[in-house]
């Protein structure tokens, strides 16, 4: 499975000036990484790719990472469930780019 996700903190020492939340997204990408599972942080979605259970772990300990920053956390997720597929999170943009290159012909 593939599962996109987004942690924001809210409330607590969340409460930043300048409304931004840089060190608490650091605490829950440092967690992705060190997981050791394929993963990709954008600026709006941490995606990581593993079995159902390894990458709920992984949303899991996230979010409790992010939790440190605030009284609440909000999280968002979205899951591709593709059973017996594995590297789809290049292979998927590996045949994107594959179309796109054939239409532009």
């Amino acid at each position: 499975m593939i599962a996109a996700f987004s942690l924001v903190p809210s409330g607590g020492r969340s409460a930043r000036e300048d409304g931004g939340v840089a060190n608490a997204v650091a605490a829950a990408v440092e967690v992705v990484r060190e997981s050791g599972l394929p993963n990709h942080t954008s600026s709006m979605f941490t995606e990581i790719e593993g079995s159902w259970d390894e990458c709920m772990a992984v949303v899991k300990k996230a979010t409790e990472a992010v939790a440190e920053y605030g009284t609440r956390v909000s999280l968002v997720l979205k899951a591709d469930i593709r059973p017996g597929r594995t590297g789809e999170m290049t292979a998927k943009l590996e045949r994107l780019e594959r179309h796109i290159a054939e239409d532009s012909k």
